[in-house]
């Protein structure tokens, strides 16, 4: 046996005595219940638990060399991460009012950002002047004990929930966990003459051949993603709202992806064959030329897997830790093999998955059923050691890729005190994983967690295939961040302001009374924008048909019909920003959102195809045109006889719109004074009778919070002679 064999097996047996004991205490608690002074001295053993367990984790590190030197290029060297946790702690107690000074200032500048992977092939070649491990160990003491007199102080009231500042002590601890495990992926990717094994670290000794993979059928069914305001567990942001989806029946594969079973991809040839690798994906393996996974070890006496703090002979049994371009190539030449419709399941097929499986959420003081929240080794194990039902490793030993970018669930909000932390995600290229590795603790273990990553980042991740069906194309989360569109979107479908009614609701009541006992076939919305008097108008009228001359804001009406919500930004203060999220139900029904029709236009050339209107609502339009008069002279050519025109405007003429000799009114014609009023009844009369007003509008458009434009405009309704 050799000395490094011997050193692993009485590191497995001292550390598997303790394991039980480190389940009592370790799991995530209820935020719930009756004994305040219980519940105050449970958080606080959760809290010192979790950062001990941190600390030990850097004990890995032998020489300081580990912590300066990049374990890859893309992201900051372990110094940062050693002192990054307690930087988020106190600024986030710092903004949560529940710290009033900062420890060390130069530290919480240094420490608070550039946590995240940047692109593959965007190196970063910035330089920090870091301070010692010995001076960040100090300030990690201090920050400890700042978080354990607030935890003895702070007045605590149950349930605790967003608004209570124990949130914020919670979020801390949470954070600590997920560097936890992103700190001890770099660990694993430093080099190894500067890490040893520790006996709190000790991997899995348990290896051998590797199951053969079969399929499990899973029969069709219903999923429930999300949770509610008043969860009892703390969560992240991005796990509230709700999400239900039918999960149609397919198959999936018994066992995770072994190392086994991914070196038939690599003996096949796999990484050189282009045709299985997605365009990203291809562009990621020749840039980084990789042949095989890259945790594993060619080495002359075979095959070998780089763990934590050793290099071990390959344990095929365990399962493959890859990215998702990984894995996408593999389910790619496996689909060519078997000619089956081979993939990564969705999020959604995950929770069918666990819900078909019968998994349930880890219990206080009991050991984990799954390699999970390190009840069980520092390291991946085999994939046939923890059955769930007919399937294995639902939860548990490496997370697992799925074919879904991040979206946010319905009614989705974003924490004030950790706004970044999802919404960077929100652009199609963060793919969720699920079930959680060896090292995933609190929150991360639980059913709701939802975490994402790019997908060329290496986590303790790997993957489980299925057979199913086809994906459909996914929907876009992006949030709107235009200024214009986002105004224009929270001016529409967002709050009242100032005590001042919805503008272009206003409008549209205003344009239905107008038309008494008419007929309401059809209705024009000219200068619509995002639409908002349109769905409006839809509600009494046959059709709408909303023209404005932006594709930008007439894309989040169409996106808001089609995909029922819309997502933006808007400004705070400075840049800081808040989200907003608006759903189509909360305005009108879908059946009256399916009667607007959303065209591009130019409202001083409209095609000949709009025609026979009953209402034409030209809203804040007029002054913006840069020919008014082609409009005003042309538009009883798209009118049914006695349909009413309907203008509104607050008469802001400026050159930048319109020449000065195109104003309708407001300068001197012949040194007499015009305005835009009498404008409107010279070129309107020929065809045209005033029927109503004008009547004062007030209309209210948000900058920040606390500057606001507050302007009257002035509606009139003429009637078509016909």
């Amino acid at each position: 046996m050799s000395s490094s064999q011997s050193l692993r097996e009485s590191l497995h047996i001292s550390n598997k005595l303790e394991r039980e004991e480190i389940a009592a205490f370790i799991r995530t608690p209820l935020l719930t219940g009756d004994n305040v002074e219980a519940k105050r001295e449970e958080i606080a053993t959760y809290f010192n638990k979790t950062w001990q367990r941190y600390n030990k984790l850097f004990e890995i590190l032998i020489d300081d060399r580990a912590y300066y030197q990049k374990s890859i290029s893309l992201r900051h060297p372990l110094i940062f991460y050693f002192g990054h946790t307690a930087t988020f702690f106190v600024n986030k107690l710092i903004i949560g009012g529940l710290l009033e000074h900062r420890v060390n200032s130069q530290f919480e500048s240094m420490f608070a950002i550039g946590v995240d992977e940047m692109s593959w092939d965007d190196l970063d070649e910035a330089h920090y002047d870091w301070p010692t491990v010995e001076e960040v160990k100090t300030y990690r003491g201090q920050v400890c004990e700042a978080i354990n007199r607030l935890i003895k102080i702070t007045p605590l009231s149950l349930p605790i929930d967003w608004e209570s500042p124990w949130w914020t002590v919670m979020m801390g601890i949470e954070h600590e966990h997920i560097h936890l495990e992103t700190s001890s992926v770099l660990i694993r990717q430093q080099n190894i003459d500067w890490v040893r094994p520790h006996k709190d670290w000790a991997p899995c000794d348990v290896a051998g051949e590797a199951p053969v993979n079969d399929f499990v059928d899973i029969p069709t069914g219903e999923v429930l993603v999300g949770k509610n305001d008043d969860e009892a567990y703390y969560g992240w942001d991005n796990e509230y709202g709700s999400h239900k989806g039918l999960v149609k029946g397919f198959k999936a594969g018994r066992y995770l992806v072994s190392n086994q079973e991914f070196f038939e991809f690599v003996q096949a040839g796999g990484y050189e064959d282009e045709s299985f690798w997605a365009e990203e994906g291809l562009e990621w393996l020749q840039y980084t030329k990789s042949t095989h996974p890259s945790f594993w070890v060619s080495a002359e006496q075979g095959w070998q897997l780089r763990l934590m703090a050793e290099v071990v002979p390959m344990p095929w049994d365990w399962p493959a830790d890859v990215n998702y371009h990984e894995s996408k190539a593999f389910c790619n030449w496996l689909a060519k093999k078997s000619g089956e419709q081979v993939r990564l399941p969705t999020e959604d097929e995950w929770y069918r998955l666990y819900d078909f499986s019968g998994v349930k959420e880890l219990e206080q003081g009991r050991l984990a059923n799954a390699n999970l929240h390190l009840d069980h080794a520092a390291s991946s194990c085999p994939v046939n050691r923890h059955a769930h039902g007919d399937l294995y490793d639902i939860v548990g030993n490496v997370w697992q890729w799925t074919e879904t970018a991040i979206y946010p669930l319905d009614k989705f909000k974003v924490h004030p005190l950790y706004d970044d932390f999802t919404m960077p995600t929100f652009d199609g290229r963060h793919n969720l994983f699920k079930g959680g590795s060896w090292i995933s603790c609190g929150n991360e273990s639980r059913r709701s967690a939802r975490y994402a990553f790019r997908k060329h980042f290496f986590q303790h991740a790997g993957f489980r295939y299925v057979i199913a069906e086809e994906l459909e194309e996914q929907v876009s989360s992006n949030y709107e961040t235009d200024k214009m569109s986002s105004e224009y979107a929270e001016f529409h479908f967002g709050e009242r302001y100032l005590d001042v009614d919805n503008f272009p609701v206003a409008l549209a009541e205003l344009g239905i009374g107008a038309m008494g006992d008419q007929a309401k076939g059809r209705a024009l919305d000219i200068g619509c924008a995002v639409g908002r008097s349109s769905f409006e108008l839809a509600k009494q009228f046959d059709h709408v048909t909303a023209i404005d001359f932006s594709a930008r804001l007439i894309n989040i009406g169409v996106q808001l019909q089609q995909q029922g919500v819309i997502r933006y930004s808007i400004v705070d203060e400075g840049e800081l920003a808040l989200y907003k999220e608006r759903h189509l139900i909360d305005f009108t029904d879908e059946v009256s959102a399916k009667k607007v029709e959303f065209m591009q236009g130019d409202a001083c050339n409209l095609k000949p195809i709009y025609q026979g209107y009953d209402l034409v609502l030209a809203a804040n339009l007029i002054d913006r045109l840069y020919q008014p008069s082609l409009f005003l002279t042309t538009i009883q050519e798209r009118m049914n006889s006695g349909g009413i025109l309907m203008i509104t405007s607050p008469y802001t003429w400026l050159e930048e719109h319109t020449n000065k000799d195109e104003w309708v009114g407001g300068r001197k014609v012949n040194g007499e004074n015009v305005c835009t009023l009498d404008g409107l009844k010279e070129m309107l009369a020929p065809h045209f009778d005033l029927v109503q007003g004008p009547i004062a509008v007030p209309f209210v458009i948000r900058e920040t919070s606390r500057k606001f434009q507050h302007t009257l405009a002035e509606a009139t309704m003429w009637r078509y002679r016909g």
